[in-house]
């Protein structure tokens, strides 16, 4: 009986160590982090600087448009191994000049180290920008993405189902629908087609009915973190900007709904974002 639980004693020591063990060398990745953005105007470095020390040692910048894309890669150059740039044209950048604005993604995508194409989609929250030439963005960098084999940030809100159906159109591109804001059905059908779900800090928020939903019922491999900053900042920061190093907040949040360690859930959706940024 003692050797018994001498054993038991042993294995929950072991288990526990090895917990902390992978909790200590599991880094996460931010997989959405505007970084660039004026709220971060003169903390660029520093703000990258608290991410490492809160453990987030890896962030993907998604681009918008030409205004900050420069921003955007100085700020990678000086933290090579930590940032990595993507390119894209948001949907809200839309404007008159648009087709300048894509040319300019179509030359740069083929010069330039990038991660991904994004951030792209569409977005029909705002009324003022036409639809037709929003699909027409999202189709034309959904197939360069196609030509240059590199995963897609789409942002789609308000627009499911032209989202999913444009997302049909091209077969052989994968990504991540990131903030996730859809249905259970569609974030499965997603899923069935080889895409990730990005979630951020709504998981932490009181009325978050759906996404909670969504995280709770799909495959754990197929989840990745973000904090889409500075936006979406997490509870007990919500309102206020946010910031790459809450992302832990949103690795806690998931292994409440999830009933799994932190650990488990760092590691996993560590190793999610790898294997969709092929890092």
């Amino acid at each position: 009986m003692v050797s018994s639980q001498l054993t038991s004693c042993r294995d929950a020591a072991y288990c526990h160590a090895n917990e902390i063990f992978y909790y200590i060398c599991s880094m996460y990745i931010d997989t959405h982090s505007h970084l660039y953005d004026e709220a971060f105007a003169g903390e660029e470095d520093l703000a990258v600087r608290r991410a490492i020390e809160a453990g987030v040692s890896k962030m993907i910048l998604p681009d918008i448009d030409s205004a900050t894309r420069e921003s955007m890669f100085s700020l990678a150059e000086r933290h090579p191994g930590n940032l990595f740039p993507c390119i894209g044209l948001h949907p809200t950048s839309i404007a008159n000049n648009w087709k300048d604005e894509l040319d300019a993604v179509m030359s740069q995508a083929e010069t330039r180290k990038i991660w991904a194409i994004g951030e792209i989609g569409i977005d029909y929250h705002y009324e003022d920008i036409p639809r037709e030439i929003q699909q027409a963005a999202f189709r034309a960098q959904m197939a360069l993405a196609a030509e240059l084999d590199l995963p897609v940030i789409v942002h789609e809100r308000d627009a499911h189902a032209d989202g999913m159906a444009i997302v049909e159109e091209f077969p052989t591109v994968r990504g991540v629908f990131h903030c996730y804001s859809g249905s259970l059905e569609m974030a499965k059908w997603l899923i069935d087609r080889g895409w990730y779900i990005g979630f951020t800090g709504v998981l932490t928020f009181k009325n978050a009915r759906k996404a909670l939903e969504v995280a709770a019922n799909i495959p754990l491999d197929r989840i990745v973190l973000e904090t889409d900053c500075p936006y979406m900042a997490p509870e007990p920061f919500r309102g206020k900007r946010n910031d790459p190093g809450y992302l832990p907040k949103m690795a806690e949040k998931l292994a409440e709904i999830r009933g799994i360690s932190v650990a488990e859930a760092i590691a996993v959706t560590t190793e999610n974002a790898k294997r969709l940024y092929r890092i």
